[in-house]
This record gives C-alpha cells, structure tokens and sequence, in this order.
C-alpha cells in the first residue's frame, strides 16, 4: 500500500482540529474540494474512514481520532526538526501563528505586528481574531494574546505595555440635557450599548471604587460583540458604551466623547503574550517576543 505523505498527514490534523474542511482548507492555502479529495483518497488507501461528515458538521470517527492521537505528536516532532535548521539562518521564517482577541489585535497591529514584519521579510504573521478562550497547542497556534491575569497557568506569559483601563463614554450631544451618571447605579436610567460575551451572554459592566466591586446589567436598545462596532454606535450618538480606554481616549480628546463614571474604572493587568514552556519555541516566535521586551 502506498505510504500517506506528511501533507496528507498534516490535512487530517487540520481537518480534526478545525471540524470544518472550510476552515482547514483555508488554513492549507487550497480549496475545501481538493482537500476533501486528498481526505478521501486517502481514506481510500487506509480502509477506514476517519471522519464522519454531515453537510453541517465533521467528527473523528474512532479509527480517525486513534489515528490522529498517533500521529499528531510525530508531526510535532517533525515541525520542530524544520524550525530547528530556522536556527541557522539569519534571520526567521516561516508563519506565526497568533489567537487573541479583536480588541487586542487593534493595539498590537502597528506598535508590534506591522514592526514586526518590516524587521523579519520573511516571516508571514497570521492573526486570528475571537471572543473565546481556545488550547492554543490543540488547534495550532504558536502563541495567544490575553489578558494577563487570564492566561493559563501552565503557560509562559511576556507582558505587553503596562495595566490598561476601561472607560464609560458617550458623545456630549447625548448628554445634553441629561443628568450626568454619577455613580454606577445611574446607568439604570440611560441608553447603553451593551456587550455579548462569547458565551452569547450579556456582559455586566463592571466597576469598583475604595474596595467596594458593582456588576451592572444595564439596560439599552443595542447588543454588540466587538469593541469596534460600539465605538462607532458611540460616536453616532447612540448611547453610552463600556470601552478599552485605549479605543475611546483619542476620540475624548478631541472632544467627540465625554468620559463618566472615570474613578469607577481603575487599571486592571494589561495584556501578554503566552506560549507553552514545555515545547520548542520556534525562531519566529523568539523575535517577537525579543520585540515585545524591546518595545
């Protein structure tokens, strides 16, 4: 029986981790026909089928997830052999892989990111974007960025910048004519763009002030799930939104914002970068973590 090729290999792997041959054909840079092909022929090859397909779902079948437990350590141990000889070139390349939030991908882009690649030509960075939490190991990735006191314990963390804050803001023709919220409690009676969690929950505005802790369900006639969108909801003069400070401060300064509730929001432990001690780290990942302490 002909051998499986280490592509093949490597497409299984996408495919159990993505549970979407959509998804891992897009990662592997070719279309989701052709990968199910490649799937298949080798499917053919092995006498077993590894996956179980739906037109809305992909699961391992039991062969395929013994299969996968087998190989995925050896195709790990081959990735490291690959970055290794990285070692002896100049400089890195190759692709790293990074999952954070959108928030902090918007402040990592240009002090960082955009460096980044004007430094090292040869390196593509590939940024997903998500509200949840994932094993980056699991599904690939060579790094996440998190808040700080959130990463996992079992993770090496590099702080990025100092503590951050959130800031309460709407525009001043919102206000005009309102009472401005004094303590927490008052946004009971505003207009307030409120926020999903990734869980589809609503977010409960948080605040604390000498010790005392409030959650807050405020009430509002917009729910959005991405830091962006309420900015923009803002400024169009919607409501009040619950922001990073670092989106809201430019538009605050220039007038276009009118900050609230300011003694309510102190700094929380601002964002890292995280990867997992026990593995190699490869080349790519090495430089960006020497910017991150540079910068």
């Amino acid at each position: 029986m002909k051998q499986a090729g280490l592509f093949e290999l490597n497409a299984v792997v996408a495919v159990a981790t993505r549970r979407s041959f959509r998804a891992a054909a897009a990662e592997l840079g070719m279309s989701p026909s052709a990968l199910s092909h490649a799937i298949g022929t080798l499917e053919q090859r092995l006498g077993v089928r590894l996956f179980h397909r739906t037109t809305r779902s992909v699961a391992l079948s039991e062969a395929g997830a013994q299969f996968i437990a087998r190989i995925r350590p050896a195709l790990r141990d081959i990735a490291d052999a690959i970055e290794d000889i990285n070692d002896f070139r100049d400089t890195p390349a190759g692709t790293l892989r990074l999952n954070t939030s959108e928030g902090a991908a918007r402040q990592i882009l240009t002090p960082l990111v955009l460096r980044y690649l004007a430094l090292y030509r040869d390196m593509t960075v590939d940024i997903v974007t998500e509200g949840r939490f994932v094993d980056i190991v699991a599904e690939g990735f060579d790094a996440g960025i998190r808040t700080l006191d959130s990463v996992p314990g079992d993770m090496i963390a590099v702080p990025i910048g100092g503590p951050q804050r959130f800031c309460v803001v709407a525009t001043p023709d919102y206000f005009a004519g309102r009472d401005l919220p004094a303590v927490p409690g008052d946004l009971l009676g505003h207009r307030c763009i409120r926020r999903r969690m990734p869980s589809g929950a609503p977010y409960r505005w948080e605040f604390e002030k000498g010790g005392e802790t409030l959650e807050i369900d405020v009430p509002g006639p917009l729910i959005l799930d991405h830091d962006a969108l309420m900015l923009e909801a803002a400024l169009a003069g919607t409501g009040i939104a619950y922001l990073i400070e670092h989106a809201a401060l430019g538009h605050v300064a220039a007038g276009r914002l009118r900050r609230v509730l300011e003694d309510w929001t102190p700094p929380f432990p601002g964002m890292a970068l995280y990867y997992p001690g026990r593995r190699h780290v490869p080349a790519g990942l090495r430089a960006f973590i020497d910017l991150i302490r540079q910068t």
